[in-house]
C-alpha cells in the first residue's frame, strides 16, 4: 500500500532525514496523481485548485505535521522542506514540546470548560520565572530544617522537584501518581523527603498555576496528554487536520509523543519516522527511545545502516569501541587519529590551540571545519582557547553557551542604571557597580587602517574608579551621582571623560524627572531607551552583546507580563503599581538575575548568508544535539570520567519514569550498563561526524590537579600504526 507508514532505522549521517524528505515529496506526488487517497492544492501551480465539496466529499485536504527533535534541527528541516516545495505548500515544522504548547494554547477554551477553571487567557511561564514563583509558594514548607535534612540549597531542591513533574508529564504519569513512583523507585535513595510531601508541593503548584492561567512546560505537557489528547472534540479536530505525520529522530522524543503518533495512525493517518540507535542524546532529560521504538511494529522498516564512507566512523567505530570496552585488546589506531598528551591541562590547551592555528594558517583546514568537543567546558578552558585563537584572528563559536545573564558586563551596567533611576533600590548599588557602569556606558567604536573595529571607553577603569569613589553617594532609597566638580582634583579626569560622565548624569536626571511626571512607561521602556542611547548609539555591539541584550529584554518583558497577570488574579496584590510595589518588583527582578539564574535563550536570530567562519566549541551534549559534522575533531580531556556520565544532561529521577521500567529502582548494575551504552553511543555518533582527522587530547592532571583515569584513557596511550 502506498499509504503504509515507514520506520527508517539508521545510524548517524546515514541519510535518514533525506529519506524522510523524499517520502514527503512522494506523498505530495501521490496527492497530485491519486485523488482517491489525498486531495490538496497542486503545488506545481501558484494558485490553489478549487475544492468541489459536493463531488469530492470523500476527499480531504492533505495536511502533514512535521516534527523535529530540537529547535536547531527543526529550522534545518523547515528550510529543506520549503526548498523542496518552492514555498508553495503550507508546512508546519515543530518540536514535540512546541506542538504540545501550541495545541494547549489553541484549545485553551476547551480545557477551561473541561477543567472548570477561570476563563482567562493563558500565559506561558519561562523556567526562571517558574523557579522564582515556586520558591515563593513553597517558602514556608521548605524551611531551613528541610534544607538541612536534604543537604542541598533551596535553588537546587526547587529545581529538582519541578523536574520530577516534568519527567512525569513526559512519560504520561499524572501529577497525582508521582509519590507512588517515588515510593517504589527511591527505596534506597537518600533524598530524605517523604514522597507524599513532594507530591503535595507539586499538586499545590499545579493548582496554583491553573487558577492563574500560568502554563509551565510540565503543565503544558500534562494537559496535552491527560486532558486534550483524550478529549473527543479535540480528537475530531486532530484527525481532520492531519492526514500525515513525519517525525525525525524520534529516539529523542518523550514517551507521550508515541501516544500522539498512535492516535493519528489509528485514525488512518500515514506516518514516516526516523530512529537512530546511536542517538538518544536526550536520554536522561525525558526522552524515552525504548518506548518510541515500539512504533516500528506498525510500519514498514527500512534499514539505513551504512555510515558515510568519508567519515572516520566507517572504519574506526568497532575498533575504538572494542578498545574502550576491552582495554586489554592490543590494537593500533591509524595515522588519522593523533594523540596530544601533556602533563598539565594548561599546556594541553595551548598545544591544542597551536595545532588549530597551524592548520588554519597553512590552509590545511578552514576554521569552520574544526570542532573542539569536551565532556564539560569549564570557564578556564573556554577562556583560554578563545583568547589564544582570537589573537590569531581565528573566531570561536560556542554552541548554545549556557551562561548566567548577569555574567555580561553590559547587562550589569543596565541594571545599575535602573537602580539609579527608580527610587528604593539603593541597596542594590555599590561603588564598584557604578564604576563598571561608567566604563560600559561610555564605550565608543573606532577603526584602524584595516577597517577592524575596536571598542574603547571615554571613561577608562581608573577614571571610573576615581569618579565612583568621590561622586557616588550611597543611600537606601535615593542613591545619587554628584557632578564631577565635587572631586577636588576633577581636572585629572580629563575633558573627554568629564563630558561623557556629564552626559550620563544628564540622562539619569531626565529619566528621574519623567518618572516623577509619570511619563516613564515601564522599566522595560527604560532598558530600551538606555540601549538605544548608550549601547547602540556610537558603536555596533558584538554578536555576544546583542544576544545578551535581547535575552535581557525578553526576560524583562516576560517578568512584567507575569507580574501583571498576578496583579489581575491575586487579591493580595494591587492591580496598579505604587512607587513602593514597583521598587519591590524591580528589586526582585534584579536579584533574580544576580543569583545567576540561567534565563531562557532569546528568540534565535539566524545569520544572513554564509555561516560564521569560526571554530566550533561545544560540550558532547551540545555537539551531538546540533547534528553537526566537521573535518577535524579535537576530543578534549579524554581521560575525564565525564565521558561516560550524563552529568548536567541527566535529571534527578529520570530513570524512574522510563515506560519500560516505570517506578523500578535504579541499581548500581543499571548505572554501569547505562554508562557503557552511553559511551558506545557517543563514540559511534562522534566518529560518524568527523571525516579527516581526530585528535585525542589528554593531560595527566585535570584542572583540579587530580589524575585523570576516565574510560577513554586506553585510546590516548596508543601508538599510531
Amino acid at each position: 500500500m502506498l499509504s503504509d507508514s515507514l520506520w527508517i532505522f539508521g545510524t548517524s549521517r546515514s541519510g535518514k532525514t533525506t529519506r524522510l524528505i523524499n517520502q514527503f515529496s512522494a506523498w505530495l506526488q501521490i496527492d497530485n496523481q491519486e485523488s482517491d487517497l489525498f486531495y490538496n492544492k497542486n503545488i506545481h501551480n501558484s494558485l490553489p485548485q478549487p475544492i468541489n465539496k459536493t463531488a469530492n466529499s470523500h476527499q480531504k485536504e492533505l495536511s502533514i505535521l512535521l516534527l523535529a527533535a530540537n529547535d536547531d534541527t527543526r529550522r534545518e528541516l523547515a528550510d529543506r522542506v520549503t526548498t523542496l516545495t518552492l514555498g508553495k505548500y503550507p508546512i508546519r515544522v515543530k518540536t514535540a514540546l512546541g506542538f504540545f504548547q501550541d495545541e494547549v494554547i489553541l484549545f485553551w477554551p476547551l480545557l477551561i470548560d473541561s477543567l472548570s477553571i477561570k476563563a482567562q487567557f493563558s500565559v506561558r511561564l519561562r523556567p526562571e520565572t517558574e523557579q522564582e514563583l515556586a520558591t515563593k509558594l513553597w517558602s514556608s514548607q521548605l524551611d531551613p530544617e528541610v534544607l538541612r535534612r536534604v543537604g542541598i540549597n533551596e535553588y537546587r531542591l526547587v529545581r529538582r522537584i519541578l523536574d520530577l513533574w516534568q519527567l512525569a508529564a513526559y512519560s504520561g504519569v499524572p501529577c497525582e501518581d508521582i509519590p507512588q513512583i517515588l515510593h517504589s523507585g527511591l527505596e534506597h535513595d537518600s533524598i530524605n523527603l517523604e514522597p507524599e510531601f513532594l507530591g503535595d508541593l507539586l499538586l499545590n503548584w499545579r493548582n496554583w498555576c491553573l487558577e492563574r492561567g500560568l502554563l509551565t512546560y510540565a503543565l503544558i505537557t500534562e494537559l496535552y496528554n491527560q486532558n486534550l489528547l483524550t478529549h473527543d472534540t479535540y480528537q475530531q479536530h486532530l484527525q481532520q487536520r492531519y492526514q500525515g505525520i513525519i517525525a525525525d529522530d524520534v529516539d529523542d522524543y518523550p514517551a507521550i509523543a508515541a501516544n500522539l503518533f498512535e492516535f493519528l495512525l489509528d485514525a488512518g493517518a500515514v506516518g514516516a519516522f526516523s530512529y537512530n540507535p546511536q542517538g538518544a542524546v536526550r536520554w536522561g532529560l525525558g526522552a524515552d527511545p525504548q518506548y518510541l521504538s515500539r512504533l516500528s511494529e506498525r510500519c514498514q522498516v527500512e534499514n539505513l545502516t551504512s555510515i558515510p564512507a568519508n567519515s572516520l566512523g566507517y572504519s574506526l567505530t568497532e575498533q575504538m569501541v572494542e578498545l574502550v570496552t576491552q582495554p586489554m585488546t592490543i590494537l593500533s589506531l591509524p595515522s588519522c587519529v593523533k594523540p596530544i598528551q601533556t602533563n598539565s591541562r594548561a599546556q594541553l590547551l595551548r598545544e591544542t590551540a597551536e595545532i588549530i592555528i597551524n592548520g588554519v594558517k597553512t590552509g590545511e583546514v578552514a576554521a569552520d571545519e574544526v570542532a573542539i568537543i569536551a565532556p564539560g567546558l569549564d570557564a578556564i578552558a573556554r577562556y583560554t582557547l578563545v583568547e589564544i585563537l582570537t589573537k590569531q584572528n581565528i573566531e570561536v563559536a560556542s554552541l548554545n553557551e549556557q551562561r548566567p545573564l548577569i555574567s555580561s558586563s553590559v547587562v550589569r551596567a543596565l541594571l545599575t542604571l535602573m537602580a539609579l533611576v527608580y527610587p528604593g533600590l539603593g541597596r542594590l548599588v555599590d561603588r564598584d557597580a557604578v564604576a563598571e557602569m561608567l566604563v560600559v556606558l561610555s564605550q565608543y567604536q573606532t577603526q584602524d587602517g584595516q577597517e577592524k573595529e575596536f571598542h574603547h571607553s571615554k571613561i577608562d577603569p581608573v577614571r571610573a574608579g576615581l569618579i565612583a569613589d568621590s561622586c557616588f553617594v550611597p543611600h537606601p532609597d535615593t542613591p545619587d551621582l554628584l557632578p564631577v566638580r565635587t572631586f577636588d582634583r576633577w581636572d585629572r579626569i580629563g575633558y573627554i571623560a568629564t563630558q561623557a560622565y556629564e552626559e550620563i548624569l544628564q540622562w539619569i536626571a531626565e529619566q528621574r524627572e519623567q518618572y516623577q511626571q509619570r511619563l516613564l512607561l515601564s522599566p522595560i521602556f527604560l532598558l530600551y531607551k538606555a540601549i538605544q542611547d548608550f549601547i547602540c548609539n556610537d558603536k555596533n555591539p558584538s554578536y555576544q552583546e546583542l544576544a545578551a541584550l535581547r535575552e535581557l529584554l525578553e526576560t524583562a518583558q516576560h517578568y512584567w507580563e507575569i507580574d501583571t497577570r498576578l496583579r489581575q488574579t491575586d487579591s493580595l496584590l494591587l492591580s496598579m503599581h505604587t512607587p513602593e510595589t514597583l521598587s519591590i518588583t524591580i528589586t526582585n527582578f534584579i536579584q533574580l538575575l544576580r543569583r545567576g539564574t540561567i534565563t531562557a535563550n532569546p528568540y534565535p536570530v539566524r545569520p544572513i548568508g554564509s555561516n560564521r567562519k569560526a571554530v566550533t566549541l561545544a560540550t558532547i551534549f551540545q555537539y551531538r544535539a546540533s547534528r553537526k559534522n566537521h573535518r577535524w575533531h579535537f576530543w578534549l580531556d579524554i581521560g575525564s570520567p565525564l565521558w561516560a556520565k550524563g552529568g548536567a544532561a541527566t535529571l534527578y529521577g529520570a530513570t524512574l519514569f522510563l515506560r519500560d521500567r516505570l517506578g523500578q529502582p535504579w541499581t548500581a548494575e543499571d548505572e554501569q550498563l547505562a554508562e557503557e551504552q552511553r559511551l558506545q553511543r557517543i563514540i559511534a555518533d562522534l566518529l560518524a561526524r568527523v571525516s579527516d582527522k581526530l585528535y585525542l587530547c589528554h593531560s595527566e592532571l585535570a584542572v583540579n590537579g587530580q589524575e585523570q583515569i576516565g574510560p577513554l584513557l586506553p585510546l590516548g596511550g596508543l601508538s599510531n600504526s
